[in-house]
């Protein structure tokens, strides 16, 4: 490529830029055979100008190249005879072998004349029986500057040549038709049809009209063939200065357009899947809001029991007061233990043992509803596991890990968290708190016994309390009717201590497990919230680098067509690399 000041300029932009998509691409996490053409991309504007031929494995490709060069350079035959691709460099001395750094490239020397400046490459067939070597060419074509694309006038533009053309203009390579085995056209009408359906195919897949040229290298091979004449004549105009400098740019700016394209599909998907992220977080917060909603509900529900049980006692305690402060009744009150004990039997009769079973079975649906939360963000998780259809790249697989870090916290919860060692926890909790509530009566008593203990100590207290004084010598007429009144409101005072007393200690377990439950939630998903926002943060970047790298690609595309028609630059060679 001779390279003036301007060409000179285009490539250092042009290197920048590749330099920058290829850091890009590393960042991303894309895949290493995207890297790879990235890489090859940018080593590509050191290397020979590559006109490569390509077509099925029995379009006469070797033949045809052969046919091109006017003598036998390539081996040929009915079967698939190249198996690795050959690049055919200008040499004045033929068939001299040169080492590669691919064992399935070998690198040939040539004369090629009219071809001074250019690397033939010969490929495999593809469609062939062998897969690999459809994979070397297939390898190979995002490397060309210039393909010739060959089909066969006996079966021309197949199926697998309109795949095979589709890849090439995927990497926006530029592509001549041409049709081998012409001379099995009789008539120039059937030279016309197959013309008009090889244009028709290669204008459906790569959205413009290439050329297409109808040759026949067993003709060339005889004495002449025009069809080969209008190629050279082509293939000089398309080679000159000028085309061969723009093409030599335009190759691995559109490769990394095609890498571009693909990076912004990959942060597409990323970007749904983060959405999909977002929506997970979101569904566990609206889990642990019922959960809250619920646990209030249940709340609600164990205060109104405990304030119908001391409704309940209230009552009986009333009438207690009523039927035994009265005159007809002052044999009875002599006695202060006897008092006591009927109250106990008559008013306070089964409050302790109520109380235990309300708080038992508070504790119940404590348990209940914390393994029901924890079950349901299990099952909800399972639910969301990522696809085994969708590619596993890197994010995936640390989304999938994080995910299953989060279910992981809910089935160890479930496992390792008994209905017994919640109940026993549960059972401190109120225990201490009763004690510190209603004055450490209790001692060591668990709560099966120590809540109704305190809650029947502290009746047969204050009501002990109101009956101590009631001696003999202190009743009177106007005294006792006063000392009712004055019981029946300590009663009420006594009771309303009693039942706030209660509602914290309700209340206070059941903000403690609602926190517990929150923490627990909240400790099992922060590494994947801490995900979700890097991941917004990284793809926030990317999508930025990607929108400025591909206006500045635009830019640079915009520039190497204007070389088109330009004047030949003046003189200056640039060193070629040797294909590897």
């Amino acid at each position: 490529m001779l390279v003036s000041d301007r060409v000179q300029q285009l490539l250092t932009q042009e290197r920048t830029l590749l330099a920058d998509v290829q850091a890009l691409l590393s960042r991303c996490g894309a895949p290493e055979e995207v890297q790879g053409h990235a890489r090859q991309a940018l080593s590509a504007l050191d290397e020979t100008f590559l006109l490569v031929v390509v077509g099925e494995f029995n379009a006469g490709k070797s033949s045809f190249v052969n046919a091109l060069l006017g003598t036998a350079a390539l081996p040929e035959g009915v079967t698939p005879t190249t198996d690795r691709i050959y690049v055919l460099v200008n040499g004045e001395r033929a068939g001299e072998m040169q080492p590669t750094a691919d064992p399935f490239v070998s690198r040939l020397t040539h004369p090629l004349p009219g071809l001074e400046g250019v690397a033939l490459v010969d490929t495999p067939g593809t469609n062939a029986i062998i897969r690999q070597h459809q994979a070397l060419t297939e390898g190979f074509l995002p490397r060309a500057d210039l393909v010739l694309f060959l089909t066969s006038a006996d079966r021309p533009f197949t199926e697998s040549e309109r795949q095979f053309l589709e890849l090439a203009a995927k990497w926006g390579r530029s592509v001549v038709m041409v049709v081998n085995k012409a001379d099995l056209l009789e008539t120039a009408e059937q030279r016309e049809q197959v013309r008009e359906h090889v244009e028709k195919g290669a204008r459906g897949v790569l959205g413009l009209n290439p050329p297409v040229f109808l040759v026949s290298a067993r003709g060339e091979q005889r004495g002449g063939d025009a069809g080969f004449a209008a190629l050279r004549d082509a293939l000089s105009r398309r080679l000159s200065e000028t085309e061969r400098t723009r093409l030599k740019l335009q190759g691995p700016l559109n490769t990394a357009a095609e890498l571009l394209d693909g990076e912004v599909r990959r942060t597409h998907a990323a970007r749904e899947t983060l959405s999909a992220d977002l929506e997970i977080l979101r569904d566990l917060e609206a889990q642990r809001v019922r959960h809250g909603e619920s646990m209030l509900g249940e709340l609600d529900g164990q205060l109104n029991r405990v304030g119908r049980l001391l409704g309940e006692f209230e009552m009986r305690a009333d009438r207690f007061i009523d039927q035994k402060l009265r005159f007809s009744n002052v044999r009875g009150l002599m006695n202060g233990r006897e008092l006591e004990e009927q109250f106990r039997a008559e008013a306070v009769a089964e409050l302790p043992d109520a109380i235990d079973r309300q708080f038992s079975h508070m504790i119940d649906r404590f348990v209940e509803a914390n393994l029901h939360f924890w079950e349901d963000v299990q099952a909800f998780l399972i639910r969301r596991q990522p696809s085994q259809d969708v590619a596993r790249t890197r994010f995936s697989y640390d989304r999938a890990a994080l995910l299953e870090g989060i279910a992981g916290s809910a089935r160890e919860h479930l496992e390792t968290t008994t209905e017994q060692g919640l109940a026993r926890e549960l059972s401190r909790d109120a225990e201490d708190s009763m004690k510190g509530m209603i004055g450490g009566l209790a001692g060591g008593m668990g709560l099966g016994v120590g809540i109704g203990a305190l809650v029947g100590a502290s009746a047969l207290d204050f009501t002990g309390g109101i009956l101590a004084g009631l001696t003999l010598g202190s009743l009177g007429l106007f005294v006792l009717p006063n000392k009712r009144l004055a019981a029946h409101r300590q009663l009420r005072a006594r009771v309303e201590e009693l039942r706030e007393a209660l509602e914290r200690i309700v209340r206070r377990e059941y903000e403690r497990e609602q926190e517990r439950a929150d923490a627990r939630l909240r400790d099992a998903i922060s590494p994947y919230t801490r995900f979700t926002a890097q991941e917004e943060e990284r793809l926030a970047a990317a999508e930025a680098s990607l929108g400025e790298l591909q206006a500045r690609l635009q830019a640079l595309r915009t520039q190497v067509a204007e070389l088109q028609g330009e004047p030949e630059p003046a003189v200056t060679p640039a060193p070629a690399q040797p294909i590897s």
